[in-house]
């Protein structure tokens, strides 16, 4: 007993360990529903009384009804037990009137709180830094904080709610019980015990059983999203990946349930050695004040009353182990979704930032200066000691290699990322003493996969600068000097279409147009600089050289920085720099870099000699 008793302190020392959680948790659903969540403690208080109301009524109606028989069953003699009769039968309709009411109020928090909790975890994805991205762990945190934290909040209230309703009644029972011996209350208590130690060990063994196979579990949702998803529809069925897939989806939940159900098999095995303990106990309870009432010292109303209590007492006390159970179970997983939510990005504001002068004419100047840049939890060097300078007012291309470093360019000037030594400035600011937001809104960028947005077409451009409220004359003014004007033209809807296949009534596009309405996107927003990544990929050369002649009147007046493979890109920027191995290699105009002979030219070349020999 001694070694079981000490298991248990063992276990409820780790208990505590996660009380710091609670609050936390009750401070989630406080903010999203406070007059909701005090009725409905109102509500838990008046149940965890009424059972105990029931039971003195059952004792008192037991007694009436025995004295009644005793006087002959006359109406005066029955007239009390009718009475208490209509009395408990008020309170077991108020009971079930309160549970509706309780379930009610329930539905409404479950809504509000999801609703809550999805909101913080939207806002903390869309807060932290691009690098989190990059890591498995950053996966691992957002699986565990989406699809198990996400519901642990309401959890915990329900768990609580039904500890602090079950706990009053017990208290009652317990007070009921006492004047019949001090040790049933004791005896009730310790015939839980097993059932307690076995209830938080099995807690403790999901919980690590969960962090263990959250790789497992997001790998099988990885291999659904590829047999359902249409990014993959085609090549499943190219190259006959479906049976492939099919079969490893199963070999992971076959891994998964069986480790699941050996898990509940054993948990079972536990449970009822535990409650075969407990029924013990009961019976010889029982049995003990049986023998009192044959003794002549109780009556059949606290043989009633004393089976009801006890009978209550255990049913109150597994439920209250199996809240327990839960809410160690919630709050293990709550931390994790705290721990989500705590995720602190490092590219941040500056304590003081540099105000933001408006733009002057002509744009405003980039410099790379010195910059070395690796990609978190890479060891490769992405940038090393880098240095480009664009002036304010001109056109740049980038042109090089694929791995070259050209879109890593784009995202150190959004600060995605801040460079691990040298500096990028903005109109001679040090980006990381300008306020990140004011820094974005000086950017127009397009970037080398743009999002396909199922909505309308005029909601997919105004995306680009949503806080201004752009009117209809401004999105077609922007599909106009993308060159989106003329597909959309030909939608049945025009600008009203939605696109994609997500939702009714959508209509798919190209990937040009889809490229051209992103560039529509991107020239809304009337920043003093354009970031282009591969803007003409997706698009034909009748689309390119259409969408070139609008480009540098478009560009006029800011200074645009265009990373691109195509040499006829290249060919409308006032530089082009060659780019290779993190490094600018040479730089000048098209013809320039011709007649120097360098990469840019043998490359032109080589292409050249391609198109005539084909």
């Amino acid at each position: 007993m001694s070694d079981q008793l000490g298991v248990l302190f063992t276990k409820l020392r780790g208990a505590t360990g996660q009380l710091p959680y609670i609050p936390q948790a009750l401070g989630l659903v406080w903010a999203a529903s406070r007059g909701w969540t005090l009725a409905w403690l109102g509500l838990l208080i008046i149940q965890g009384l009424l059972p105990a109301a029931t039971v003195y009524l059952t004792r008192a109606l037991v007694n009436s009804l025995a004295a009644a028989v005793a006087a002959g069953g006359g109406w005066p003699a029955l007239q009390p037990t009718v009475l208490l009769a209509a009395l408990m039968a008020a309170l077991l309709l108020l009971e079930t009137l309160l549970g509706s009411a309780a379930g009610w109020l329930r539905t409404i928090q479950a809504e509000r709180v999801q609703d809550h909790v999805s909101a913080l975890i939207h806002r903390q994805c869309t807060a932290v830094d691009l690098a989190f991205y990059e890591t498995p762990d950053y996966y691992d945190h957002l699986h565990r904080a989406k699809v198990e934290a996400g519901d642990r909040p309401l959890a915990l209230l329900e768990n609580l709610g039904a500890l602090l309703q079950n706990g009053l009644t017990l208290a009652a029972m317990a007070a009921i019980l006492l004047p019949y011996g001090l040790w049933l209350p004791v005896a009730l208590l310790a015939s839980t015990l097993p059932a307690l130690g076995v209830a938080l060990h099995y807690s403790l063994r999901r919980h690590r059983w969960r962090l263990r196979t959250t790789a497992d579990e997001r790998r099988g949702w990885y291999y659904d999203w590829l047999l359902t998803a249409g990014e993959s529809a085609a090549e499943l069925r190219l190259f006959g990946l479906g049976p492939h897939f099919q079969a490893a989806f199963q070999a992971v939940r076959r891994r998964l349930r069986t480790e699941r159900f050996e898990l509940a098999r054993s948990q079972s095995l536990a449970e009822a050695a535990a409650g075969s303990l407990a029924l013990l106990v009961t019976g010889g309870s029982l049995a003990w004040m049986v023998w009192q009432v044959l003794q002549g010292q109780g009556s059949l109303g606290d043989l009633a009353l004393f089976y009801q209590a006890f009978n209550q007492g255990q049913r109150l006390m597994r439920s209250l182990l199996a809240r327990v159970s839960d809410l160690y179970y919630t709050m293990l997983f709550l931390g994790h979704l705290f721990d989500f939510l705590a995720l602190s990005p490092q590219v941040t504001d500056p304590p003081r930032p540099v105000p933001v002068s408006t733009p002057r004419t002509g744009g405003v100047g980039l410099r790379f200066r010195g910059v070395t840049f690796r990609y978190p939890g890479s060891q490769r060097v992405a940038l090393q000691n880098f240095d480009l300078t664009v002036p304010a007012g001109q056109i740049a291309a980038v042109v090089g290699p694929n791995g070259a470093g050209k879109s890593t360019l784009i995202k150190l000037l959004c600060r995605f990322y801040d460079p691990e030594a040298g500096s990028i400035e903005l109109d001679g600011h040090d980006l990381r003493r300008l306020p990140i937001e004011t820094l974005r809104q000086q950017l127009s960028v397009l970037f080398q996969t743009p999002i396909h947005y199922n909505l309308t077409v005029a909601q997919n451009i105004a995306l680009g600068q949503l806080e201004a409220e752009p009117s209809p004359a401004e999105i077609r003014a922007a599909a106009r000097a993308a060159g989106a004007d003329e597909p959309v033209a030909r939608l049945p809807q025009q600008y009203d279409t939605p696109l994609g296949k997500w939702f009714a009534g959508g209509v798919e596009l190209s990937g040009g147009e889809w490229q051209r309405v992103a560039l529509a996107r991107a020239f809304l927003r009337q920043a003093p600089v354009i970031l282009l990544d591969e803007p003409t990929s997706a698009m034909d050369s009748w689309a390119e050289a259409d969408w070139m002649k609008r480009f540098r009147g478009l560009a006029a007046g800011r200074t645009a920085l265009i990373i691109t493979h195509r040499f006829t890109t290249a060919m409308q920027a006032d530089i082009i720099h060659v780019m290779a191995g993190g490094q600018i290699i040479e730089s000048g105009s098209h013809h320039q870099l011709l007649a120097a002979g360098g990469r840019y030219a043998q490359s032109w070349q080589a292409q050249h000699e391609l198109i005539v020999n084909n």
